[in-house]
């Protein structure tokens, strides 16, 4: 079982951890990207994302500072909801290496990155509109570059199974047509006055929190997925099918 989830936009570069760090799969893709982006000025970039001037002059200067920058380990470095809920910093040594097996992290930037990959401070969002000779989005850069990792290397470790733990903006950049691997997606709800409904902010830690589950579970079956009931989710079977595993609080 693979598990994929969504980079955050808030970082923590002084984060600390012990593991010796690995090398992100799309280096030269990442370089090609930078490429890119170093060509654009602040406001392209508050243009391209959406964000505030601030925003947009530090990622700037990381777009030209890039390759002079500290690094840290992927999963050290989110700081958003979802890495709340996986909360990394509290797992267990041997939690951590089954984890890098099996959790994967979709970056706009990197394209793909195990949780020890080392990765530099940058913002460039999947869905971002990042115009060059592949095209005039990222998911047109990417392409099948993703989808080809998760298959072959859900091949050596023979999974069938890649839960989505991920934001549509990010599980986009898999094509599920060339994907080998069998999808299901845990979805959370909140229940309030007798209706159910997603609430954004709930669901992306619940979303960290069910990776953490599988990692210290060691979970390869995704009928086990089911037991989940942190944080007072309990599986909704009326309201799930085969691909799709509804929790409600």
């Amino acid at each position: 079982m693979l598990v994929v989830v969504s980079p955050a936009k808030k970082l923590n570069m002084k984060s600390v951890n012990e593991f010796t760090e690995t090398q992100p799969f799309f280096s030269k893709n990442v370089g090609e990207l930078v490429d890119i982006a170093r060509n654009l000025s602040a406001d392209d970039l508050q243009k391209l994302m959406d964000i505030s001037p601030k925003l947009a002059e530090l990622n700037r200067d990381r777009f030209q500072d890039f390759g002079k920058q500290d690094k840290i380990a992927a999963a050290f470095a989110f700081a958003g909801d979802t890495y709340k809920g996986l909360d990394i910093k509290t797992m267990s040594k041997s939690d951590i290496e089954w984890a890098q097996k099996h959790l994967r992290i979709l970056s706009g930037l990197y394209g793909l990155l195990r949780p020890l990959d080392s990765i530099e401070p940058y913002r460039l969002e999947m869905g971002s509109k990042l115009k060059g000779v592949h095209g005039s989005s990222l998911y047109e850069y990417w392409d099948n570059k993703i989808t080809e990792n998760l298959n072959e290397y859900g091949k050596d470790i023979n999974a069938k199974i890649l839960v989505n733990c991920a934001s549509n903006e990010y599980f986009n950049a898999i094509k599920p047509d060339s994907l080998s691997l069998r999808v299901v997606t845990p979805v959370f709800m909140e229940r309030k006055e007798g209706k159910e409904k997603i609430v954004s902010f709930y669901a992306k830690n619940a979303r960290g929190l069910m990776a953490r589950y599988i990692i210290q579970n060691r979970l390869l079956d995704p009928k086990d997925l089911k037991q989940f009931n942190l944080n007072g989710y309990n599986y909704i079977s009326e309201k799930s099918d085969e691909n799709k595993f509804t929790f409600i609080r």
